[in-house]
């Protein structure tokens, strides 16, 4: 299984600047593919308009690479839909797409609807909380689509440092995708350890396989769509591009606990359509690859994970104590 995602990681893993605009616009010419980039928003106001901005600026107007800029507004109470409108964005409503069924709570609720409001032949779903963003989030994952008739499913990865007031860790964001998606994704679908960031929000894929994946309403569609990508297209279908650094609002710890929950509702419920709940067979140790950031790019490494048990003292066989320990009064 690690050799497998070993060469997986080789020649399914790329950086942005991989492939140039003017590259990607050939490709775009020959294939005759449309490109829709989608935002979910809801009370972003303070970051939807420069997203759009840039996109629209270097992707729409500076090159004809994206098509399609759309913000799906789940409801906002601030001004994020006049902000995504004045800079550029053709603003729907989350509740105007397919308005007779009524739309349930959750990002993926949107993300869902969002395809019966866009027309592109290449989806690219961008989260409208970013700052600092930069265009190469859209064209970095949106290559790779356009460039290689086998890939199917682009995930971006990026560092994603944890900013407080007080100071900056460098890797400590993605707290989430450390200590819930990882483990679940290397012990049940261990082919998809080579995902550095697997709930990332950033990520672009094929109208034609978008269209044939449910959709997990809430927290846990990312996990939920890339597990079933696997399943339905294969390994070599998938692909990751390095896009450099993600700057973000961080969740607060309840926040982050009913996302954790979300997510782990999402993979019981897959694994219990495939009575697989329990590791996967294959794996004779269960092991846990990590990534580092280093001048080589992002590292995986790997440990095993111990899963051995002791059973209960009380169903040994009488035991008797080494001669260096005395019983006390006590003890008998």
């Amino acid at each position: 299984m690690l050799d497998e995602v070993a060469d997986w990681l080789r020649h399914r893993s790329w950086t942005a600047a991989d492939r140039s605009l003017p590259e990607l616009l050939a490709a775009k010419r020959a294939t005759g593919h449309s490109v829709s980039v989608v935002l979910p928003a809801l009370d972003e106001e303070a970051t939807v308009g420069g997203i759009v901005s840039a996109v629209r600026r270097d992707l729409m107007d500076a090159v004809p690479l994206v098509d399609e800029l759309v913000v799906v507004d789940s409801g906002s109470a601030d001004g994020t839909a006049r902000v995504a409108a004045e800079a550029g964005a053709r603003v729907v409503h989350r509740d105007a797409i397919l308005p007779a069924l009524p739309a349930l709570p959750g990002k993926g609720e949107v993300l869902w609807r969002s395809l019966l409001a866009t027309r592109g032949d290449i989806v690219c779903f961008v989260d409208a909380d970013l700052r600092e963003f930069d265009p190469a989030f859209v064209s970095g994952i949106v290559g790779p689509l356009l460039t290689e008739p086998g890939v199917a499913f682009v995930k971006a990865m990026y560092d994603r440092p944890l900013e407080t007031a007080d100071a900056v860790i460098p890797a400590g964001g993605g707290r989430v995708t450390e200590l819930v998606a990882r483990p679940l994704l290397n012990l049940y679908w261990p082919l998809l350890a080579g995902f550095v960031q697997p709930l990332g929000g950033e990520y672009a894929a094929r109208r034609s396989l978008l269209e044939r994946l449910p959709f997990p309403t809430g927290y846990g569609v990312e996990l939920g769509l890339l597990v079933d990508a696997l399943e339905l297209a294969g390994l070599d279908a998938l692909a990751q591009v390095d896009v450099g650094v993600r700057h973000h609002r961080h969740q607060d710890s309840q926040a982050l606990g009913r996302m954790a929950a979300a997510i782990q509702l999402t993979a019981l419920e897959r694994l219990s359509r495939g009575n697989r709940l329990k590791a996967a067979d294959d794996l004779a140790t269960p092991q846990l690859t990590q990534f580092t950031r280093t001048a080589a790019g992002f590292t995986p490494s790997t440990v095993d994970l111990p899963v051995s048990e002791r059973p209960p003292i009380v169903t040994l066989p009488t035991v008797t104590p080494p001669p260096n320990i005395t019983p006390t009064a006590k003890d008998v």
